[in-house]
């Protein structure tokens, strides 16, 4: 037999050796694919990277997406005359007649206070000094509750001799579980007699040739108060105190 002339470490190589070399090989191999692909899909291109991201350009191009944010109720062409608000509210909102004639019915009078006035900041410094300073003939309140602020506003009017009408924009509900602090505010079926008790304010006070309440939500209320021509001198937003909503009045005031 002729002698095998490999180099004898050649010739002790084990096929277990030869199948742990190769598949050393393979997996060097994938991993070497994998790293390649990893890097080639977490880093884009220079050009890419630097473009800023979409969808802010997007929104900034897109009219239908800032309709959003956008306040897009119809106003009139021109404003009312003050002489022709409170005729107005009473004619839309009242059918033509007061709220205030012949209140309080005989049922609620047992239901009602003479007088209950609670507020928060109500007798502030900065309502005169607004007042005083732009001698409103229209002061719209987006937010009333019993009515401590526009009184008060009533009273500076009168003080400062100004013939000021003004429009008290509140859906008169109040929050859920106010009367937790309000226990002595009634309620009938359901119906929580806060309007009420603000009405027999203002009757109390003789102001009811200056304060006219307009009983809706402040949204609501607002689009009407622009599409009717209505306008104000001042307008004071204290109605929801949480900054979406105080936001909300705000714009479309």
């Amino acid at each position: 037999m002729k002698e095998d002339q490999r180099p004898l470490q050649q010739r002790n190589k084990s096929p277990t050796s030869k199948l742990f070399t190769r598949s050393a090989a393979y997996v060097i191999l994938v991993l070497l694919s994998y790293t390649l692909g990893y890097l080639s899909h977490t880093s884009p291109p220079q050009q890419q990277q630097l473009q800023p991201p979409s969808p802010v350009f997007q929104l900034a191009d897109s009219p239908s997406q800032l309709d959003n944010f956008r306040v897009t109720a119809p106003c009139a062409n021109s404003p009312l005359p003050p002489h022709l608000v409170f005729p107005t509210i009473l004619d839309r909102v009242f059918n033509g007649s007061s709220p205030y004639s012949n209140f309080p019915p005989p049922y609620l009078s047992s239901f009602l206070k003479q007088r209950r006035i609670k507020g928060w900041g109500s007798y502030g410094a900065v309502f005169k000094h607004l007042i005083k300073r732009v001698k409103p003939q229209v002061i719209i309140e987006v937010g009333t509750f019993l009515g401590a602020s526009a009184l008060h506003m009533v009273n500076v009017t009168r003080e400062l001799r100004l013939q000021t009408q003004i429009l008290c924009l509140d859906d008169f509900r109040g929050w859920p579980g106010f009367r937790d602090r309000f226990k002595d505010i009634k309620m009938i079926n359901g119906d929580v007699l806060l309007f009420q008790q603000f009405m027999q304010n203002v009757i109390y006070f003789n102001a009811t040739g200056s304060v006219l309440p307009v009983p809706f939500s402040t949204a609501s209320g607002l689009e009407k108060l622009c599409e009717w021509g209505i306008t104000a001198d001042l307008i004071e937003i204290d109605a929801g105190h949480d900054f979406i909503s105080a936001w909300g009045d705000i714009n479309r005031a």
